[in-house]
């Protein structure tokens, strides 16, 4: 009951309803704490990819011209970095373009917006 306060009508009162309000609630957290990851995750690289798209690289490319480059940054830096400092995140893209092996095709030219 105790873990029940602040809910709803019977939920908070009732021991049955209580006790299967928390029950599920406990499980959403569950499932919501492991969702926070994969979510942002996804963000972490639709923002990557939006900048590697305005300076001309794909996402892919541009992750592997970092690994070649031996530029070990992870998803959250490389995104805030992309949100806040577009110069700072040109010169990573240029150093993984200039890291990537020969005969790889050259970068389109840079979406303007």
């Amino acid at each position: 009951m105790k873990l029940a306060e602040g809910y709803f009508l019977t939920k908070s009162k009732l021991n049955r309803a209580a006790q299967e309000a928390v029950e599920k609630a406990l499980k959403y957290g569950y499932v919501g704490r492991r969702r926070k990851k994969r979510d942002f995750r996804r963000l972490w690289i639709v923002r990557i990819n939006a900048a590697t798209k305005a300076n001309g690289m794909s996402y892919s490319r541009f992750m592997s011209g970092l690994k070649h480059a031996g530029i070990d940054l992870n998803r959250k830096v490389l995104s805030d970095i992309a949100t806040h400092d577009a110069v700072g995140f040109k010169a990573l893209v240029d150093k993984a373009q200039a890291a990537l092996p020969a005969g790889t095709p050259k970068p389109r030219k840079p979406i303007t917006i």
